[in-house]
This record gives structure tokens, C-alpha cells and sequence, in this order.
């Protein structure tokens, strides 16, 4: 899934699904995905642009509205290789967490807990004082955009 796609189905279903529930009623919610479908395809460009502030408010905006309630952000593992977790890696690292697991670190590099144990084990990847591994270090570990 592309990163327009992968917005437009968070918005589907965190937004649109239960407000259509709510309302008995798919007319009104049509319309706002229609000009959602349009939004999320100018959101993609904003986050994969050249202007770093302007995206990482809007990786604010996003997460603070598709991601509400009581519990803090704590996405699965496997978010962290999406197209918009592996943006928010980049833009921003982890949005509430200077340090995350070994498994999370592993699915933000895309490799196994294992490997990340492993280069933790070796000096390769530092250690946080209170466990897991500094987000700040798999940022700096990341390839580059055109080295993908």
C-alpha cells in the first residue's frame, strides 16, 4: 500500500467507519471522503517534501487525531514498516519515546529482534539506560532516501 493509500484507510476506519455508524447514515460521511481522499493525497506530498517543519506538524496533527484516547502512542511493531511509520521514523523518530524495544527496532530497520540484540551485543547500536534501544540511533541508522 502507498502512503496516500495507507492514510485513507486510517481515516477510513478511525474516522469515517465510526462516524457512519453513529449517524445510520453514509450520504453526509461520502462527502467528507471524498474531500479526505483529496487531502490525503496533498498530506502524502507535504510529508514526502523538502520542508521538515511543515511535515513533522502534520505528523503531529495526524497521530494526535487518528491516534486519540487515553492510552499513549504504541503502535504494533509492524507499523514502524509502513509507509507513514517509516515517514514518522524519519521526520520525526518515535513522536513519545525516546528509547523503544528491541522488536520495535527491529521492524523501524527492518530486520529481527535478534539482529538488533546482536549489533546492541557488538557496540553497533548503543544500549538506553532504562532498556531497548535509542531512537535517536536507529534514525542515525536508517539509509539514506536515495539509498533505499
Amino acid at each position: 500500500m502507498d502512503l496516500t493509500g495507507q492514510l485513507m484507510s486510517m481515516l477510513d476506519s478511525r474516522l469515517l467507519d465510526p462516524l457512519e455508524i453513529l449517524l445510520q447514515d453514509d450520504q453526509p460521511v461520502g462527502a467528507m471522503r471524498d474531500l479526505l481522499r483529496v487531502r490525503a493525497g496533498e498530506w502524502a506530498r507535504v510529508l514526502t517534501g523538502d520542508d521538515d517543519t511543515a511535515a513533522v506538524h502534520l505528523i503531529a496533527r495526524l497521530i494526535g487525531t487518528l491516534h486519540s484516547g487515553d492510552q499513549p502512542f504504541n503502535p504494533p511493531a509492524d507499523w514502524w514498516r509502513s509507509p507513514f511509520g517509516q515517514i514518522v521514523l524519519r521526520r520525526a523518530g518515535h513522536p513519545y519515546a525516546q528509547a523503544v524495544s528491541y522488536a520495535t527496532a527491529g521492524a523501524m530497520l527492518g530486520i529481527t529482534r535478534q539482529a538488533v540484540h546482536d549489533l546492541v551485543r557488538r557496540g553497533r547500536l548503543p544500549r538506553h539506560p532504562d532498556g531497548g534501544v535509542p531512537v535517536t540511533a536507529i534514525r542515525d541508522r536508517l539509509p539514506t532516501e536515495g539509498n533505499q
